[in-house]
């Protein structure tokens, strides 16, 4: 099981200029806000999608009153948004899936087919490349000296998968435990970088150094249009 690591986004988001928060923080909002939906819920004990989505946005610093709002948007109404999912090809035989919030879907997917088209890539069918991707919850731990204690903790606690990066562990667990197992490895003194809900995709594909670049571009820009909150991808970045 392969698919981009997001240790690479967390350095792009950690960069993001004070005047281009107001768009993370909007982003963040339809994030929670479909979460909410989604989950029928919009108590995040009773929500885990919501819940996740909730840490994230604290861990981005958007702040409580946003937050807040977000939720309340669901119940009363207030938003016409509606979750959309385009499916793509980038270059070097990627696969990519992309999750928008939208209150206008003619605007959101010329946008994304134009970037698609802009980086070599082209939008797909529904169903093209969903297939390969499975939902499932991502915890980034930073590298220190106790990696091998926290693995175990992880372990222990009923995560599916642990890799070892440079940068320290990805942590995979079913999208329900996401939050249990998170709190395991804090028990530990696991410096966790993210947690959070993604979709991994099964066909990894390796790219050369020369072939890098040109495939990042197409996440980093697809990342950054106004109405999509996630991207995954094939690609091993």
């Amino acid at each position: 099981m392969s698919g981009h690591s997001k240790w690479s986004q967390i350095k792009r988001t950690k960069g993001v200029l004070d005047q281009k928060r107001g768009l993370l923080f909007s982003k963040l909002g339809k994030k929670i806000s479909i979460a909410a939906k989604e989950g029928g819920s919009a108590d995040p004990n009773a929500n885990y999608k919501l819940k996740s989505a909730i840490e994230y946005a604290k861990g981005q610093g958007m702040p409580n009153d946003n937050i807040d709002r977000a939720i309340k948007n669901v119940g009363a109404g207030a938003t016409e948004m509606k979750e959309v999912i385009y499916e793509g090809y980038g270059p070097f035989g990627t696969a990519f899936l992309v999750e928008a919030a939208t209150d206008n879907t003619n605007r959101t997917f010329n946008n994304i087919r134009k970037i698609f088209s802009e980086h070599g890539g082209a939008i797909g069918a529904q169903g093209s490349v969903a297939w390969q991707f499975s939902a499932k919850g991502q915890i980034l731990v930073e590298r220190d000296n106790n990696l091998d204690d926290i693995e175990l903790a992880a372990i222990d606690a009923g995560a599916d998968d642990v890799r070892e990066s440079d940068e320290g562990l990805e942590v995979y667990t079913r999208t329900e435990d996401l939050q249990k197992i998170k709190a395991a490895l804090s028990l530990v003194g696991a410096k966790i970088a993210q947690a959070d809900i993604i979709k991994e995709s099964s066909q990894g594909v390796d790219l050369t150094d020369g072939q890098k670049p040109k495939v990042d571009a197409l996440f980093a820009e697809l990342e950054n249009d106004e109405d999509v909150i996630a991207v995954h991808t094939s690609a091993n970045l």
